[in-house]
């Protein structure tokens, strides 16, 4: 039996969706700019609970891939403010009309956009993250119920409390519920009646706890082992810096590349180039036996190494014989996240777009670009690796469902049924 306080909390926040749905776009793009603001005077109280959340988690020995994204420094809530005022300016995702058509003269039906109601997010130790969620949530006209991991309790709680106080008075709407223990969690799961999608982000062992413990809709990816191909008429220089800003440039994020495939034509030119360029920048490598030929300095790789996650300054690297061979491994290893390739070669460049079957397919760039700021979706919730509603990036768009609207002047169904009856035109109006 979920908890009475926590069904009660989720019952006034499903009430309040309703109203944040009414509130007029810029009601929702206020509250974010005051949300902003205050956020940026809270900074000190900020600051003080995360140091709290950090100090604990050093004290229980988090890993160090976790305390990074723990930390929620001055250029993180920089980047937290500009992400809230950015999505501010964006337009208003709810009531577009994304079909119109006629189906007799003055007859006419419409597919509209409309919130999808309460959204519960359960993700990692990112304080950043639980700013952008709100954030999209807000816009978006949904409320939210945010689960952030143990170790940024604190930091979670400080920064829920800030963005509730900040928008109260605008829209005047219960649209925000920290949750923060496990049975608050599972009681969530039992609340199929009044929450309508799950977006969990965490180890692929507790996304599939959550889709085997719940009958609401589940959305979001478990993985992100995501590969980079460098083929064999790649610009070796251009395949460098990609790789590079591919692994290291935040190596905890779920879009950083773990496999390098290098076609096997290339190899004996580009791996020692590899090897160097991730010795300076204190990569660990796991090579394969034709890899190892060519970076002495790293470690044989087993074939687990190929279903790992790192999240940390270690790779994968296997040399592949040409791109059919890289298409069978990334299929066979990689979670469906973000792969790219690096090619000059027009052919190789639609044969992988077409075959490689992930969220986010890249050529010649970085598969750190997999993020819904940098797509210009105003953030992102997460990234969806599912093939039903939402793919890849999930942003605004991502957070809305449609209705069907059909405006009549009296038709009955009777009069289009039978050998006399009449014909829809179906005449399309956009």
């Amino acid at each position: 039996m979920a908890d009475s306080k926590v069904v009660e909390s989720v019952k006034a926040l499903e009430k309040g969706s309703a109203k944040l749905a009414l509130a007029s776009n810029e009601a929702r793009s206020s509250a974010l700019h005051a949300i902003a603001r205050a956020i940026d005077s809270g900074r000190d109280l900020i600051h003080e609970e995360n140091r709290k959340d950090i100090e604990r988690a050093e004290a229980e020995g988090i890993p160090a891939s976790l305390l990074h994204r723990l930390e929620f420094s001055d250029e993180k809530i920089d980047s937290a403010i500009k992400g809230l005022e950015e999505l501010a300016s964006l337009p208003d995702p709810i009531g577009r009309v994304r079909e119109k058509r006629e189906l007799d003269p003055g007859f006419v039906l419409e597919k509209v956009t409309f919130p999808i109601g309460v959204i519960a997010m359960i993700f990692e130790a990112r304080p950043d993250a639980l700013v952008q969620i709100a954030g999209l949530a807000m816009k978006s006209g949904n409320a939210v119920v945010l689960k952030g991991g143990k170790e940024a309790t604190l930091t979670n709680r400080a920064l829920v409390s800030i963005i509730k106080e900040a928008s109260l008075p605008i829209v005047s709407a219960d649209w925000i519920l920290g949750i923060e223990s496990h049975e608050d969690v599972n009681a969530i799961l039992s609340l199929d009646k009044y929450i309508d999608l799950i977006i969990p982000r965490g180890s692929n062992a507790f996304v599939r706890f959550v889709m085997d413990h719940t009958r609401i809709p589940v959305l979001g990816h478990a993985d992100g082992i995501c590969s980079v191909f460098v083929e064999r008429h790649a610009d070796l220089d251009k395949a460098l810096r990609i790789a590079l800003d591919s692994k290291i440039q935040y190596p905890a994020a779920c879009n950083a590349a773990e496999t390098f495939l290098i076609d096997s034509p290339i190899a004996s030119s580009f791996l020692p180039r590899l090897a160097a360029a991730f010795g300076d920048n204190g990569v660990r490598v796991h090579a394969d036996e034709r890899a190892l030929v060519y970076m002495p300095g790293a470690v044989p790789a087993g074939e687990d190494d190929f279903h790992t996650e790192f999240l940390s300054l270690e790779c994968a690297v296997k040399v592949v014989d040409g791109i059919d061979e890289a298409i069978a491994h990334i299929q066979d290893h990689g979670s469906h996240h973000t792969d790219a390739i690096v090619t000059e070669d027009e052919e190789a460049r639609k044969l992988f777009f077409s075959s490689v079957d992930s969220a986010d397919v890249f050529c010649n760039c970085s598969t750190r670009f997999a993020d819904g700021f940098r797509f210009g979706l105003g953030a992102e919730v997460g990234i969806s690796t599912s093939k039903i509603h939402a793919r890849g990036p999930v942003g605004l768009d991502g957070l809305m469902t449609t209705k069907w609207l059909l405006s009549g002047n009296g038709e009955t169904v009777a009069e289009y049924s039978g050998k006399n009856g009449k014909s829809f035109h179906h005449k399309e109006l956009m």
